[in-house]
This record gives C-alpha cells, structure tokens and sequence, in this order.
C-alpha cells in the first residue's frame, strides 16, 4: 500500500500512469484502484534492483528513469533488453513466469510503481479494460520474446555458416590465387620453348611417339593413391637418370614427371626414339605441358571444391524451398552440415566415423529445421572435444522409427545439469561462445516433428539419439 503519501502524493501518481499513452484509455477509478494497493519503489542510479533467481511477484510501471536487463553467464554480463519511463513489466495477469532469469540494473534514478500480484484476482473483477490491456501486454511480450528468439537462431545458424565458409572456402581460393599466378609466369617462357620446338627436325614417328607417351601420362593423370616413399624413389631415379646422360641437377624436371608417372624406362624410350639434339628440346616441352595440365587441374580441382562448398549451402539453408515439411533424407542433411563443420572438425583434430544405413527411408521433415538439429548437436560435440576425439553418426530402422545417433568422446555433460539442457538461455559456455538456446531450438524442432530425444552421457562417450516416426507420406 502506499502508506505515508497524502492525497495529493496519490493523485500525483494517478495522472502520471493515465498519462502514459497505452493506459490512456483505462478508466481512471481504474488506475486508482491499483494506486490505492500499490507502493512506490525508488532506485539509485547503478543499483542492481532485481536479481537472477528472484521472485516475479509485482506487476510494476516504471514511471521515471531507465533501467537495463543483463545476463550473466561465466561472471561475464551481456545485455538482453532495457525499460524506460511508461513500460510495464514484472508480474502480469494469467503469466506463468515464476523467476526472473536476467538481472535488472537502474541506468539513472528510477522511480517505479509496483502492484503485488496477490492483489491480481480482485483486479480481474474489478478493473476490467486495466486487465484486459495486460493481458495484451503479456500477449505482444511473448510475441516480442519469441520474434527475438527466431531472429538469435538465425543469426545463430548464419554464424555457424560464415564461420564455416570462411575456413572452407579460404583454401582452394588461395590454390586458385597460387595456381594463376604460377600459371601465368609460367606461360610466360612457353614462347621461348616453342621456337626451340618448332625449329627441330623430327619425323612423324618421332612426333606420334612423343604424343601418345605424353598424352597417355596426361588421360592416366596425377596418381594420389601412391605413397611419397614411392614417389620420392622414382623422383631420385628420374633425377639420377638426367644426370647420367648429361642433363645437369633436373630435380624440378624430375618432379613434374614423377607425378604423371614417368620412370626411367620412359626416359629411355624417348632416348632411343629421339637424336641427342632434339631430345632435351622435347623433355623440356613435356615438361612444360604437364606444368601447364597440372596447374590448370589445380585451378580446376579447387574451383569444384567452391562449387560444392556453395552447393552444400545452398541445401543446408534450403534456399530456393518452402518451409513446410516434405519427404526428406536425413543423410542429406548430415552431410551438408558436416560440410559446412568441416573446417572445425579439422581444426580440433577430431575423427569423423559414419555408419549410415544405405536404406534408410525418408521421413516427412522440414529440411532446413533438422539442419539447425545437426548443427547445433554437432557444434557443441566438436567444442567439447578441442583438443580431439572421436564423433560417431549412426542411422538405423527401427520398427516404425528412424533413428540418428550422434556420439562424441568428449568429456560428457554432468548429471546435475541434465535436467537442465533444454532450458531457453542455459548453456555452459562464457559469453560470445554460446546464447544458451541451442538445445532448446533443438528439442523444439524435434517436438514439432512428433520425435523424441534420448540422452545418455557420462565422460567419454555423450550419446544424443534422435527418433523420428516414419509415415506414408514420408516414404
């Protein structure tokens, strides 16, 4: 109650809430009624006046100042909203907010009004618009709450991507960059040894011989299966051949050949085909068109590693594709989010082991919201194991159900938080590494597909398994 205030002091209060435009319209024995058991709060400028943990107890209106909203995570704050001078907040008719999960900090004086909610019954019968204005106002707060939700998600998954396509993409962008460069110097000297080409005599055998030797190298191309023991070994023979017959220190020459799979028996043949003048004018030819072919297939090979990087984005976030759920492979997804993860899977040293099952069937799904799935369960798997690990994904039938199993090596997740995981705004992590909605967007989505989760952890071996039920249409 407002004990210790004169008449006047109560109906100084009165004119200051009426005249808030959206209580403008409240009748004003209304706003009386309310003034008549309220009580006036007053907090200094830089005051914690709520805390995380405290009870939501009080419909309040601030009436002077401005006040922040913070939380802590790690013993570092980050801001989620503030409150001005005419908002309502706290308590609110019909809410089922019980503890306030920030904390409230007055950014100058402020000075508030504050209705216990004990009174909130009496109020419904009495103060009809008054109760109706906030019901609304709990209404647009959870519309407001979730907009902000959908919009941290986004922006959320966007960080994941870009953070992704930096790392992925910045590799075969630098190869291209290297390659032209390297590419274009060495196009350079090719008039040069073109003169030296052209100018030698050599008959039609000599020239189909040489051409079907190399083009045989270039159709059989480079050979990644073979080890570097072995190529070195045929590098050094190449190398000590070019020197036995009076070429010089050809190291570079001998690299560029062992690669296309010459060997010193090539080199003999060429030898025997060729007079002693125009061979090293060929070797140097050869030389010059593998360089120039492997160059180019650098250029190439990096370029479709982009167009499959994009490719993959382009169906993680289903761009060009409607919301609504539709027949959908889970392997797609897995492997679009993989792709997108690569550059951290890479980064911590973890090992990827896949069982998929071949004949899996399709379920009826929105794509882009189970990507948002794997995205996060994976994220966090790959941040518990920063320093390496093993993670695991399983798909399987069973009965009715598909089933997707992501297990990581990491250090598990205690049983006193268990219960806890899928809380909007919890997380373990410190601030800017974590907003704390992951697992409950996550447990969301699942719910919206009629599918359930199932946790099993301790250190070592953290196992989430997703089932998800298949149906007709989904086939």
């Amino acid at each position: 109650m407002l004990t210790g205030l004169n008449v006047m002091d109560k109906t100084n209060i009165v004119n200051q809430i009426t005249a808030i435009p959206e209580l403008a319209e409240i009748p004003r024995k209304q706003i009386e009624w309310i003034v008549d058991r309220g009580e006036i709060d007053e907090i200094a400028e830089g005051e914690k006046y709520f805390t995380k943990g405290s009870a939501i107890d009080r419909l309040i209106i601030m009436l002077k100042g401005q006040a922040i909203f913070k939380m802590e995570q790690n013993g570092e704050y980050r801001e989620v909203g503030r409150w001005e001078a005419g908002q309502v907040s706290g308590a609110l008719p019909y809410s089922r907010a019980q503890t306030a999960n920030a904390e409230g900090f007055a950014l100058e004086d402020i000075t508030l009004f504050a209705l216990h909610k004990d009174h909130f019954r009496d109020m419904i019968c009495e103060c009809h618009e008054l109760t109706e204005f906030l019901v609304h106002e709990m209404t647009d707060r959870v519309r407001s709450g979730m907009r902000r939700q959908q919009q941290d998600e986004k922006l959320m998954a966007l960080g994941k991507i870009s953070a992704g396509l930096a790392h992925e993409l910045n590799n075969p962008a630098a190869a291209i960059v290297r390659s032209s460069e390297s590419l274009q110097k060495h196009l350079g000297s090719v008039p040069d040894k073109f003169k030296r080409v052209i100018s030698m005599k050599v008959s039609n055998k000599e020239v189909d011989f040489v051409n079907d030797l190399l083009f045989s190298k270039i159709e059989n191309g480079v050979n990644k299966v073979e080890s570097l023991m072995q190529r070195t070994e045929r590098e050094d023979e190449l190398t000590d051949w070019l020197d036995d017959n009076g070429y010089g220190d050809c190291y570079m020459l001998s690299e560029t050949l062992a690669e296309y799979g010459f060997c010193a028996d090539d080199l003999d043949g060429l030898n025997d085909c060729l007079s002693q003048d125009s061979f090293p004018s060929v070797i140097e030819w050869i030389d010059n068109v593998l360089t120039t072919e492997k160059m180019v297939g650098e250029i190439k090979e990096a370029s479709n590693r982009i167009s499959k990087l994009v490719s993959s984005v382009k169906s993680y976030s289903h761009m060009d594709r409607a919301g609504d759920q539709e027949p959908t492979n889970v392997h797609v997804g897995l492997h679009n989010t993989l792709t997108i993860l690569n550059h951290k899977l890479k980064k911590n040293k973890v090992q990827l082991v896949e069982e998929l099952d071949p004949e899996l069937p399709n379920i009826k799904a929105s794509p882009g919201e189970l990507n948002q799935v794997w995205t996060n369960v994976i994220d966090n798997a790959l941040d518990a194991m920063s320093e390496g690990g093993t993670l695991s994904i399983t798909t399987r039938t069973v009965g009715k159900d598909v089933r997707v199993i992501i297990q990581d090596s990491g250090p598990g997740i205690p049983a006193d938080i268990k219960d806890r995981i899928y809380d909007p705004f919890f997380t373990t992590k410190s601030v800017g590494k974590g907003t704390g909605m992951g697992l409950e967007v996550v447990k969301r989505i699942v719910d919206d597909h009629k599918g359930n989760i199932r946790l099993e952890s301790e250190p070592g071996n953290t196992n989430f398994e997703f089932c998800f039920p298949i149906n007709q249409q989904g086939e």
